[in-house]
């Protein structure tokens, strides 16, 4: 084979790195960022700028690709002897190293695109926001709880999208932003402990190779019971009305969900309580959020 063709895209390039960096999980965090945006907005000047919403869209979908595609290459050797994730894209050549790199370098320059265009303080914050991003693969390396690193990367979303819209720092986004950080990092440690046996094999570092899969859960509880308080208090910061203490019901029932099916001793649920309850949590709280502002008098 030429090097020419050996550079050349393969068939179904894009759609095979969409597939690596689960484009399809920005529902996790993105719905957060939408509310502090428009929170923001409706003290703003009671409107929607959607301009700026689009940006934000962009930002927190281009920072998320960039950390994805880095997690997956500086993770691809760790991948490789894991039987769950050595089906992953980069360990079986779908994806190069090369195509995955150049995906990961246009996502960080789309993200810092974006900030450029929102304002000046969202461009000089920027670089705080990616150094999470690419801290956290190595984390597994070197302390037993990574999970800490991901849940404050997942913060930066709904302080950056605040400033974003006011150009100015906000604790009420902030307050948000660590209710998002250590819900993300609770269910995170759910989902590590379907790979305690290959971590403790492999000498991967995480809270369930550390504390055992039990361990771990308690400490997944203790996660979401704090994420709740933080809306509590998130919701009382920013005077919130009715809609909004109905979707944190639903939130604190949904979580109640989410702990029951899974257990030490049967993980066989375990997708169903990361990908559906927790994609449904982001959901629902946004469409209750926005439903409350609307009424409150915010414009579209």
């Amino acid at each position: 084979m030429t090097s020419a063709a050996a550079a050349a895209p393969r068939p179904g390039a894009t759609k095979s790195f969409l597939r690596l960096v689960m484009i399809e999980h920005s529902v996790f965090a993105l719905p957060f960022a939408y509310i502090a945006a428009l929170t923001a907005m409706f003290r703003l000047d009671e409107r929607v700028h959607w301009t700026r919403l689009l940006l934000i869209t962009v930002a927190m979908v281009g920072l998320r690709t960039f950390a994805m595609a880095a997690n997956r290459i500086i993770d691809r050797e760790i991948d490789a002897r894991n039987p769950r994730t050595a089906g992953r894209e980069l360990v079986t050549g779908a994806v190069s190293v090369r195509t995955a790199w150049t995906g990961a370098l246009v996502a960080l320059a789309v993200f810092l695109g974006a900030a450029a265009l929102l304002n000046p303080l969202c461009l000089v914050l920027a670089p705080v926001a990616v150094v999470p991003m690419v801290v956290y693969p190595y984390g597994k390396r070197f302390t037993d709880y990574p999970h800490a690193i991901l849940g404050l990367a997942q913060a930066m979303g709904p302080v950056g999208a605040w400033i974003g819209v006011t150009g100015e720092w906000s604790w009420e986004a902030v307050i948000l932003g660590l209710a998002v950080g250590i819900w993300i990092g609770g269910f995170d440690l759910i989902f590590a402990c379907q790979d305690v046996a290959a971590d403790r094999a492999h000498g991967v570092r995480s809270v369930p190779a550390r504390f055992g899969i039990a361990g771990a859960l308690y400490g997944a509880r203790f996660c979401h019971v704090l994420t709740v308080g933080l809306l509590v208090w998130y919701g009382l910061a920013t005077d919130a009305g009715a809609f909004f203490w109905t979707g944190l019901v639903i939130v604190t029932a949904a979580f109640g969900y989410e702990h029951s099916i899974v257990r030490p001793g049967d993980l066989s649920r375990l997708n169903r309580a990361f990908f559906t309850v927790n994609g449904f949590i982001g959901i629902a709280l946004f469409c209750c959020a926005l439903l409350d502002l609307l009424v409150r008098g915010l414009s579209l």
